[in-house]
């Protein structure tokens, strides 16, 4: 190994273990004194319960761990967003557990809630994979009520997405864990089955001091809408249960006598490591942002017998495309070549840079994925299309549409993996957010903006000074370089892939060793819905 290879390796290594500092962190939710007076309520925390909930040893993914991070500062935070999102296993069976945090204010909905709970029922519907919500919320946290309350993708969705999500057939298990109040409590009873746990939960539209206010009733809330209550008078429940463990208990019963589903049909064979080593990941990525290296070497390390069949492998060449395996999966992967290459007919490309002939080729390979039903990963490393007059003139723009187009339009599950850049419409070329891939990760090495910080802040100066100068003020050079430095430090938070996790723009930020999981956990999940539609473009410009 060179010395530039060990310089990347300990940047890259850094930074996973700052990774593992961080979730170390958020998985204490509200902090250690709320867990311990969660314990002291006899009640299991979020973690726990789901936990004792999956099958132990099984493998299990997190979406949105870091959802809320360094947000709601003045209301004293909301790690995870308050509720714990996890795809695991229950009795071999696939599913995805929602857990409200009850010792992140009292679990009550912050505006990154209710959009992290959106994000897992629509990974449920895409999926059509079986959800589990462990309720225990004290309801819409009242200061932020007008950023969670009213709006289309707020609130109320959530329970139309119960409805819909019950006429589709796929299954909904609630379990009332401790509070289930007001609004929030028509998730539960718009389940498939519902169980309660007696003594420590309740469900009501109105609580014991509301009721008293409103029509001058006094009772108590284990009267009003306890366990017995809700299983004995009301038949609001179906199940009561003794504590936390025989809730959960009930649901692995309950999920055991799940039938078998349709499947989507996906290639599934043995599944084999990958035969080049996978840490060397670390060493092959580079600390520079701009430093060119070949994203075939990291391939290499994230599929089955490091075998990959390159299509039109001489042309297009900063885009790679081609056929592998990952856990047995038939995958077909796009993935931006970061390294500068020759074209056939001498001229160089810049690495990372997507060309007239790479969206061409991209495009034709996405088609071939379709018609083959074979799921597509992104590998993200992109600066952009190139610009200037001879890709303006060769058509940039219309082999971008093209592009995006097959991307847009393609019925086969996508996954994205950020590893490096993801700037401007390269992002959206390359399947981001907006392009419904069913998982969108990053790698702790990645940016997501408009474009690089160092441009950004480029630009951002000039107009910053520009202003300054028509106020009378002097630039000095010793001026300019503190304004850039300012500028430039807004601009990077603003890009590190933490704060794109904060808001769910991805579902997680993960170690690189944990890439194969992703992809695997995800396409096992995508085989639950068979594909409907037609692969169909559309309209193009030829």
């Amino acid at each position: 190994m060179d010395l530039n290879f060990n310089k990347n390796e300990d940047y890259n290594k850094l930074l996973a273990s700052d990774l593992r500092k961080r979730f170390v962190k958020v998985k204490l939710g509200g902090g250690q004194e709320r867990i311990d007076k969660h314990h002291e309520k006899g009640k299991m925390t979020a973690r726990e319960r789901i936990d004792y909930l999956l099958d132990p040893k099984a493998k299990a993914i997190e979406i949105g761990a870091f959802a809320g991070e360094n947000m709601y500062a003045e209301h004293g935070g909301c790690p995870s967003g308050g509720v714990v999102v996890k795809i695991g296993y229950i009795k071999g069976k696939q599913c995805i557990v929602v857990a409200n945090d009850a010792t992140v204010k009292a679990g009550a909905w912050f505006p990154i809630t209710g959009k992290k709970n959106l994000r897992a029922q629509e990974i449920s519907i895409e999926n059509k994979l079986p959800i589990v919500y462990l309720v225990d919320s004290a309801g819409v946290y009242l200061p932020l009520q007008d950023e969670i309350f009213p709006d289309k993708e707020h609130f109320g969705r959530i329970f139309r997405n119960n409805a819909t999500m019950s006429s589709m057939g796929i299954t909904q298990i609630s379990a009332v864990m401790g509070s289930c109040v007001a609004g929030g409590a028509y998730l539960p009873i718009m389940s498939d089955e519902a169980i309660i746990v007696d003594k420590t939960a309740s469900i009501f539209l109105a609580g014991s001091y509301l009721v008293k206010a409103a029509i001058g009733e006094s009772i108590d809330n284990e009267t009003l809408g306890g366990a017995t209550t809700h299983c004995e008078i009301s038949g609001v429940i179906d199940y009561k249960a003794k504590d936390d463990k025989d809730a959960l208990d009930k649901i692995k019963f309950i999920v055991d006598k799940i039938g078998d589903y349709d499947k989507a049909g996906f290639s599934k064979t043995k599944a084999f490591s990958p035969k080049e080593n996978e840490d060397d990941i670390f060493g092959i990525l580079p600390k520079e942002r701009n430093a060119q290296y070949d994203m075939l070497e990291i391939i290499k390390r994230l599929v089955d017998k490091s075998e990959f069949e390159q299509y039109k492998e001489g042309y297009g060449k900063t885009i790679i495309t081609g056929y592998a395996r990952i856990d047995g999966w038939a995958v077909g992967i796009v993935a931006n070549q970061r390294k500068l290459v020759k074209t056939k007919k001498g001229e160089m490309q810049f690495g990372g840079v997507i060309y007239n002939d790479s969206a061409d080729k991209s495009t034709r390979f996405i088609a071939n994925c379709n018609q083959k039903k074979i799921p597509l990963v992104f590998l993200q490393d992109v600066t952009g299309f190139m610009v200037g007059s001879k890709s303006e003139h060769g058509g940039i723009i219309k082999d971008g549409a093209k592009m995006v187009n097959a991307v847009s339009n393609s019925v086969v599950p996508k996954f994205t993996i950020i590893i490096g850049n993801s700037y401007g419409a390269g992002n959206y070329a390359m399947c981001g957010k907006a392009y419904d891939p069913r998982l969108i990760v990053a790698w702790p090495s990645a940016e997501l903006a408009v474009m690089s910080g160092n441009s950004a802040a480029k630009v951002l100066l000039q107009i910053e000074t520009a202003s300054l100068k028509k106020r009378g003020e002097k630039i000095t050079p010793e001026k300019e370089a503190e304004l850039f430095e300012k500028i430039k430090s807004r601009y990077d938070e603003q890009i590190s892939p933490y704060y794109a996790a904060a808001r769910i723009w991805t579902d997680a930020v993960i170690n690189p060793l944990e890439t194969r999981t992703w992809i695997s956990m995800g396409i096992e999940a995508a085989n639950h819905a068979p594909i409907e539609k037609q692969f169909n473009m559309g309209v193009l410009q030829v």
